[in-house]
């Protein structure tokens, strides 16, 4: 073949790979977006577990964190974390109610434009629990009760807002056993809690919260009993092994006393004997 003609089928034809390579590369990745929950009609903003979710996955997902996600579903959710059921709905937040999403328009002539959601107004509740943390992980399951005799205070920043209440027991088991807040405006807060005496704290007993109108805040506070600290620290198994170890110690130390005795009696025969071959010998 003329090598003329062979060098300009090995140009066209890298000239032709080429081609078909650029518009490949130029293609652009499948992307997988998430959808993100925006509030019904009473506010509420849910999300709806999906096949392989967790409880840090779903927290992540929605920019909140795993401990505020227990708070919300405190009665879906167990300690674990392990009773998930897909297709079942969590509560995520609380905001205003959602408004209308536009359409996607199909043909090429201008959109309508949408009437623009009437902004929610309101004002914040924020209720506040203290805990007994029997247990002294800083989290409330729930078995632990809540404590009487504390007190709770939750003040504005900028000094607008200031309440106070004392933390009580509500003897209806259905009712939230906290104390709430209503009508609170706008703004950033300090919440802070007196525990009653004979408690320790478990958590750090204040913390700065930011609300919006309409929102609806839990701030969980925990405190142990100095008597649960002190004699049950080990779960309540160390008082009843403490007679049972004592029995076992006082038996081994009779009979090696027992032991060293018989060794003592037994060895004095052999060392007269030992004394009276000596004087043989002699």
């Amino acid at each position: 073949m003329n090598p003329a003609r062979l060098a300009f089928f090995v140009l066209l034809s890298s000239v032709f790979i080429l081609g078909l390579w650029l518009p490949a590369q130029a293609a652009p990745a499948a992307q997988i977006q998430y959808a993100t929950p925006t509030p019904g009609a009473d506010g509420r903003i849910l999300y709806i577990i999906q096949a392989g979710d967790t409880c840090i996955r779903i927290a992540l997902l929605n920019g909140i964190t795993e401990q505020q996600l227990r708070q919300f579903n405190s009665g879906l959710i167990n300690d674990a974390c392990t009773n998930l059921v897909e297709g079942q709905a969590l509560l995520i937040g609380v905001g205003g109610p959602a408004g209308a999403t536009p359409a996607a328009a199909v043909s090429s002539t201008p959109a309508t434009p949408q009437p623009t959601a009437t902004p929610f107004t309101g004002t914040t509740e924020i209720c506040v629990l203290l805990f007994d943390d029997e247990n002294g992980d800083a989290l409330r399951q729930e078995i632990e009760p809540a404590i009487a005799g504390g007190a709770v205070s939750v003040s504005e920043n900028n000094g607008e807002y200031s309440a106070a209440q004392d933390t009580i027991i509500n003897p209806d088991p259905e009712a939230y056993h906290g104390v709430c807040f209503t009508d609170v405006p706008e703004g950033t807060y300090t919440v802070s809690v007196a525990i009653p005496d004979g408690y320790n704290p478990t958590m750090l007993l204040s913390y700065e919260l930011d609300v919006n109108p309409g929102d609806l805040a839990f701030v969980d506070f925990g405190a142990q009993s100095r008597e649960t600290t002190v004699g049950d620290s080990g779960g309540g198994t160390s008082s009843a092994r403490s007679p049972v170890l004592g029995i076992v110690g006082a038996v081994l130390l009779i009979g090696g006393g027992a032991l060293g005795y018989y060794a003592y009696r037994s060895a004095r025969p052999e060392s007269k004997l030992a004394g009276r071959s000596g004087f043989l010998r002699k």
